[in-house]
Order: C-alpha cells, then sequence, then structure tokens
C-alpha cells in the first residue's frame, strides 16, 4: 500500500483498516479501525488532515483532499462510494455519498443522510441529517425515515466493514 510522508507529516493507519494495494495516502490522513479505503483511491493530506473515522469507508477511485487549513472528515461508518471527488468537507456518521457526486469546500453534510450519485453538493453547504440530497445543486428531497433508501444507508456500513475484513485477510497478489 503507498503511503507517502510529506513535510514530515505521514499517515497512520490502524492495524484492523483494510487499504487496498493499489490506494495512495499522503501526509496527515488518519484511518482508524476497521476502515477501509479501496482501490485506486487517493487521499492527499498535504494542506489539512484528512479523518477516516472508524468503519468508515472510500470507495474504488475516489479523491479526497482540502484546501489549506480546512481538515475533512469522513464520520464513524460513513461511505464515499466509488469515483467521488470530496474536497474539504465534513461527511457525517453513516452517510452515504453516492457514486461520481462531488462534494465542494466548506459542505456539511449530516449523519444518516444519502447523497444521491452523480449529484453536486455546492460550497458551504449544509444537508441535515437523516434525507436524502440529490441533484445539481444537491438540494433535500425528502426525509429517509421508512424507505429503502434508509435500510441501505444503516446496513451499509456493517456490509463495507465486513468486506474490508475479508480483503484484508483474503487477498493475495499473483505474482
Amino acid at each position: 500500500m503507498p503511503l507517502y510522508e510529506f513535510e514530515g507529516k505521514r499517515p497512520t493507519v490502524d492495524p484492523t483498516a483494510f487499504i487496498a494495494p493499489t490506494a495512495v495516502l499522503i501526509g496527515d490522513v488518519r484511518v482508524e479501525a476497521r476502515a477501509s479505503v479501496w482501490y485506486g483511491a487517493v487521499l492527499r493530506a498535504d494542506l489539512a488532515p484528512i479523518i477516516i473515522r472508524e468503519g468508515a469507508n472510500v470507495q474504488d477511485n475516489s479523491v479526497i483532499h482540502g484546501p489549506e487549513n480546512v481538515p475533512v472528515e469522513i464520520g464513524p461508518g460513513a461511505t464515499i462510494a466509488h469515483s467521488v471527488v470530496f474536497h474539504g468537507a465534513t461527511l457525517g456518521a453513516e452517510s452515504i455519498v453516492g457514486n461520481g457526486t462531488t462534494v465542494l469546500d466548506m459542505a456539511k453534510i449530516g449523519s444518516g443522510t444519502m447523497v444521491a450519485a452523480h449529484s453536486l453538493v455546492s460550497p458551504g453547504a449544509e444537508i441535515p441529517d437523516g434525507v436524502l440530497a440529490a441533484g445539481s445543486p444537491a438540494v433535500v428531497k425528502k426525509a429517509l425515515a421508512g424507505t429503502p433508501a434508509e435500510v441501505w444507508v444503516r446496513t451499509n456500513p456493517t456490509y463495507y466493514a465486513e468486506l474490508a475484513q475479508r480483503h484484508l485477510k483474503g487477498l493475495n497478489e499473483i505474482r
């Protein structure tokens, strides 16, 4: 797994976390217990810290970065899905940012929230807890309570934590 120190700051990864061998972590990246960073993801913490909280997952080909002195935090059990650009923002616990979404500087996404695939979360936007947001720019569409999307938001953290542990134990390079 490529880990790079930058100007004296280096990634720290809990031993129970899964970092795919093709993911790249640069600078002040902190990956907590049972979190996962998947294939092709790039986490570049050269200007501000990136914190991936316990059980969170950053999926394939996503990019996380932030402007100077604006920490990025991915909450416990949260999901950054495939090919997401997440820049200088905060994601609440057990929320999902859907495939291909872009989240821009100083945006805050609440807990238990889903941002639909291919949305654009504008700079400084605040999306509350427990809702579905979608569009470009993303706006709240409805509450998640009682919907199939709520079930996915609740079950996704366990699913990805278990899948990450399978990859941690069962991945073997073929030479």
